[in-house]
C-alpha cells in the first residue's frame, strides 16, 4: 500500500475510494462502506484504510474542517450534495474507528512505523469529531 500520510486519505487505497465521491449522490455508498466494514470478519489494511476513509468523510460532515494535507474537492463535492450525515452513519462511522484502532491489520502496520502516535492522533481527531 503506497502511503503518504497518516491523514486518512494518505494512502492509495482510500485516495481511490474517494474519488468515487464524485460519482455518489446521497450517504447511501458511505453507508454501505461502513456497514460493510462492520459485519466483515477479514482483517484486511485496505478494508481497514477505506473504512478510516470512510469515517472522515463522516467526520468532515459533521463539522470537521479538511486538514490541508487531504484532497478535499470529491469530499467536498460530496458532501455539498448530501448534507450532514445522519445518526445511523455516525455511529457506524465510531465503531469502525474503534475497530482501526483496535486489533487490525492497519494499526498492526502502523505499530511497525515511526508514525505510530501520528496516525493514532488522527484516528482520535476523527472520533473526537463525531457527535454523540
Amino acid at each position: 500500500m503506497g502511503t503518504w500520510s497518516e491523514e486518512p486519505f494518505g494512502n492509495d487505497t482510500a485516495a481511490d475510494w474517494a474519488w468515487e465521491l464524485d460519482e455518489a449522490d446521497s450517504w447511501a455508498f458511505v453507508t454501505d462502506v461502513l456497514q460493510g466494514y462492520a459485519a466483515g470478519d477479514e482483517d484486511d489494511a485496505d478494508r481497514d484504510a477505506i473504512a478510516v476513509a470512510a469515517a472522515a468523510v463522516v467526520a468532515h460532515g459533521s463539522g470537521l474542517p479538511l486538514s490541508e494535507e487531504e484532497d478535499a474537492e470529491s469530499v467536498e463535492g460530496f458532501l455539498a450534495r448530501v448534507g450532514a450525515p445522519p445518526a445511523s452513519v455516525v455511529a457506524l462511522a465510531r465503531a469502525a474507528l474503534d475497530k482501526v484502532g483496535g486489533d487490525s491489520e492497519l494499526a498492526e502496520l502502523w505499530d511497525e512505523s515511526d508514525e505510530i502516535d501520528d496516525w493514532r492522533a488522527t484516528l482520535a481527531r476523527l472520533r473526537d469529531a463525531l457527535p454523540a
